[in-house]
């Protein structure tokens, strides 16, 4: 399968490394960019599977970028990744809020690279759903529950309610349907729903919203 990728630094040479390293296999490099608002004129010219968002660049930074993409609903079947120095950082925390898939850093190996890039192009969401939980459960301690996000969870039924707990803890549809005592089929249902009717394009949006809602505290798995 060939994944189409459009890189977005504001450093050339990073964009050089991450091409360079792409070429090395079915990956195809459909567009780079400079700062954030190119990167959103090449997303929606070229339709990429995943972008590979640096956070801080000048002008529309990374974050806006993301929540440009994001909010896109033409571009829906677009996956934004993260490319940070730093495994924990608010401006991550934020691009997870903002609709990331996920993120990398920038010293990533390159069979990882190539891994997690194919992992976001086929939907599967979360790159590393422990490494993506600590960073949430990290910046949900230092928060209160957001009454504006638990009005948010009024639309779903108590069984789409219950399904997102075991998302939050990084299980498997299979895993939650152990929990749950349903089929993994009932349980993928179940978070198809969710995310329908909570607008996330993957599982990351809905870790995010059961902590800020308190559905599921730091800590508890």
């Amino acid at each position: 399968m060939t994944v189409r990728v459009v890189l977005a630094d504001d450093q050339t040479v990073v964009r050089a490394g991450f091409r360079a390293l792409l070429d090395l296999t079915d990956d195809l490099v459909v567009a780079e960019a400079a700062d954030g608002a190119r990167a959103v004129e090449a997303v929606r010219t070229t339709r990429p599977d995943v972008v590979l968002m640096d956070i801080r660049m000048p002008g529309v930074d990374g974050l806006e970028a993301t929540r440009r993409i994001a909010g896109d609903r033409s571009l829906d079947g677009v996956r934004v990744v993260m490319l940070t120095t730093y495994q924990v950082g608010a401006y991550v925390f934020e691009a997870l809020r903002h609709g990331a898939a996920g993120f990398l850093l920038k010293d990533i190996e390159p069979d990882d690279l190539r891994a997690a890039i194919r992992t976001v192009a086929e939907g599967s969401g979360l790159l590393d759903p422990a490494v993506t939980r600590r960073v949430i459960e990290e910046f949900a301690r230092l928060k209160a529950p957001e009454a504006a996000g638990a009005e948010r969870l009024a639309v779903l039924t108590g069984r789409e309610r219950e399904v997102m707990a075991p998302v939050a803890a990084g299980l498997s549809n299979e895993e939650i349907g152990k929990r749950l005592i349903m089929s993994p089929l009932t349980a993928k249902t179940h978070i198809s729903r969710t995310m329908t009717k909570l607008g996330a394009r993957d599982r990351v949006p809905l870790v995010v919203l059961a902590y800020e809602t308190g559905l599921v505290r730091p800590g508890e798995h």
